[in-house]
């Protein structure tokens, strides 16, 4: 039975959908098919979430047979993996990997709460799921949301807390297993925190991925006619799709649709979460960053000084 060597388990709207990307053209790697199964969050559940965001019930994996189908394929690869940045939010996950796989290599990315925080919202607003298009009055139905048993991207406030989160897996697995990142070093260097991943899942190098493609940047479409186009072109079964996949290689494909979504948004950044609202959830996750900081020995000052 093959199952991963390795996990990226969080955090959501921090470079993870990149980080699976750039993972998966190394040759000594095999990364899931589905990038994010979830499994280790929900096994043996049945998912019934309300809200907008209800295809999370369909897509992810829950029984054990189903996951090991996930890496039926695998075969000489050193390093198997998979990304659910889910992991890193739910309690259930850590002793369920424990148990699983107890030797696994443990990868997260962690971005300031505050940024990460508005990029999800602005992710979910682009895809029309966030029905509240204020950041602020998003944030405030959070709480009734979680009640209303909405899936956990709308979380925002909470996801961003990491040292409970994180303490659940320095308890459970050793420090040599878990590797921790921040974005910000994702973004400025990418090259480097990957021969840094490579080394630590135990792969060569030297090896070098295309780097020039950032996936999954969230931003609010340039024109709704043209992203509502792109993305009907990337729903399964449409025709032009189909015809694409006997004519044109499969990562030519990644890289046009990828392009295309880009295309189709402007990226959200920092300067365009309002200041007020960043240093009011800066001042809120002060604490819980100091923490983070010395569990996991990161230099999160820059963090603290917004």
């Amino acid at each position: 039975m093959t199952l991963p060597t390795f996990l990226i388990i969080g955090a959501a709207k921090s470079g993870t959908t990149s980080l699976y990307h750039y993972l998966s053209q190394h040759p000594e790697v095999y990364m899931s098919p589905l990038k994010e199964p979830k499994f280790f969050a929900y096994e043996g559940e049945r998912l019934a979430f309300n809200g907008p965001l209800t295809r999370i019930n369909e897509n992810s994996v829950t029984t054990l047979d189903d996951y090991k189908k996930l890496f039926a394929d695998v075969t000489d690869e050193k390093a198997v993996g998979e990304a659910s940045p889910i992991y890193l939010h739910s309690e259930k996950a850590p002793e369920r990997i424990r148990r699983l796989i107890p030797s696994a290599r443990l990868i997260a990315v962690l971005r300031h709460p505050a940024d990460r925080a508005f990029s999800s919202f602005v992710h979910l607003l682009r895809n029309n799921y966030e029905t509240e298009p204020d950041f602020l009055k998003a944030l405030g139905r959070e709480s009734d949301r979680k009640h209303q048993n909405w899936a956990p991207l709308f979380y925002y406030r909470e996801r961003g807390f990491y040292y409970q989160q994180l303490k659940r897996y320095f308890t459970l697995f050793d420090r040599e297993q878990i590797r921790i990142y921040r974005f910000d070093d994702f973004v400025a260097d990418p090259k480097r925190m990957m021969r840094d991943i490579f080394s630590f899942i135990g792969v060569d190098t030297s090896f070098e991925p295309d780097l020039t493609v950032r996936y999954n940047v969230s931003g609010i479409p340039k024109n709704r006619l043209f992203y509502k186009t792109v993305s009907e072109l990337q729903r399964k079964g449409n025709p032009v799709t189909s015809l694409l996949k006997i004519v044109v290689p499969k990562p030519m494909r990644k890289s046009i649709r990828d392009r295309l979504t880009m295309a189709a948004t402007r990226n959200l950044t920092r300067q365009q979460l309002p200041p007020d609202i960043r240093k009011m959830l800066s001042d809120e996750y002060r604490e819980d960053i100091l923490k983070v900081q010395e569990l996991t020995g990161l230099d999160l000052s820059p963090w603290l000084e917004s």
